[in-house]
């Protein structure tokens, strides 16, 4: 099976050298042969410069000429991927990418299709009180509209195959790509495999992204996908 790890990154000069340092030295399943595509959004720090100087023949970068957004960025990525499956993997050290082959194992194992790392939002203490109250609530409204069971809508850590991915054909360049990948594949019946993963997010100051507004984003979608494809709902499917 080739996997294809795909890499949204804007302006992570800080932490961008550790985090591919990480991810280029996971130990992968003998299975496993893996790709890196990385998407430079209009960055105008070091990240550029810090992507050229990687010589790992896995890695394929492209430059965006300007910041699109991440939900851009990750098209772009799906475009170039040639692998089997695809996961998406940020490169802002609130994941630890090391946990990545536990999320594939499940697959490798014919036991799911799709595979979400879940966060479980303990043993870290920097977490915004309204930002787990946004993500619980952005959960709930999601199960109540497809009638489903999601830990965790937003999480960044999603595997599936290729094919499904572009299928999907997600339109929102921002971070309102992760509802509605999500609620796309809820609204065809694909129900995720959910694996607990670790997580340590970032404060404002430390460069965190998202906003209170990605979030009234996120529930708009996920109405505007129930209403359009609800209808067109498959019964639930858990593996291949």
């Amino acid at each position: 099976m080739k996997l294809s790890v795909l890499m949204p990154v804007y302006n992570e000069q800080a932490t961008l050298q550790k985090v591919l340092g990480k991810v280029l030295a996971i130990a992968w399943q003998p299975e496993i042969d893996v790709e890196f595509v990385i998407v430079n959004d209009g960055s105008h720090d070091d990240t550029r410069s810090i992507l050229d100087a990687v010589s790992d023949s896995r890695v394929t970068v492209f430059h965006q000429p300007t910041n699109q957004g991440k939900g851009a960025a990750i098209r772009k990525a799906a475009q170039l991927a040639t692998g089997d499956y695809v996961i998406i993997c940020d490169a802002d050290e609130e994941y630890r990418p090391s946990e990545i082959p536990g999320l594939v194992q499940p697959v490798l194992d014919g036991e799911a299709l799709v595979v979400y790392g879940t966060r479980t939002f303990s043993s870290h203490t920097s977490f915004s009180y309204w930002y787990v109250i946004g993500n619980r609530g952005v959960n709930l409204f999601t199960n109540i509209l497809f009638n489903a069971y999601v830990s965790d809508v937003e999480t960044c850590y999603k595997l599936m195959p290729t094919s499904l991915y572009r299928s999907l054909r997600i339109t929102s360049n921002g971070f309102g790509m992760e509802a509605e990948i999500t609620g796309k594949l809820l609204a065809r019946g694909y129900r995720p495999y959910e694996i607990p993963i670790s997580y340590k997010a970032r404060t404002r100051a430390e460069g965190k992204k998202i906003t209170a507004w990605d979030g009234v984003e996120a529930l708009w979608i996920l109405l505007k996908i129930r209403v359009k494809e609800g209808s067109r709902r498959q019964p639930p499917v858990t593996t291949a």
